[in-house]
């Protein structure tokens, strides 16, 4: 799996629609065959910061997203809203995804 964490600090006046202004992205990208997740967090330190959280299949479905019309129309939809250069992880593990934590569970 390639497993990938981009931090984004968006510009002030637009982090309050970050979420808004990359939906037609994220929704595009969770339909990739091969994208096993997309997923947005915001920062509860930093109200501007939100890191993505991506897994893809394996490297070839990573290059199909990169090479997709709505990766390039995402970044050219992001480049006005972000302050700084996004920062990120790009990994390729063993993993197929999500698995449980082995240390902690609920309490019946």
């Amino acid at each position: 799996m390639i497993f990938i964490a981009v931090k984004f600090t968006a510009r002030p006046e637009h982090a309050d629609t970050w979420l808004k202004k990359t939906a037609a992205f994220t929704e595009a990208t969770r339909a990739e065959e091969g994208n096993l997740f997309f997923d947005w967090s915001r920062s509860v330190d930093n109200p501007n910061q939100f890191v993505l959280l991506e897994g893809f299949r394996d490297g070839d479905a990573g290059a199909v997203h990169v090479a997709s019309d709505h990766f390039k129309a995402g970044l050219e939809a992001m480049a006005p809203l972000i302050a700084s250069t996004p920062e990120i992880i790009n990994a390729d593990i063993p993993n197929e995804g999500w698995g449980a934590m082995g240390e902690l569970a609920p309490q019946d």
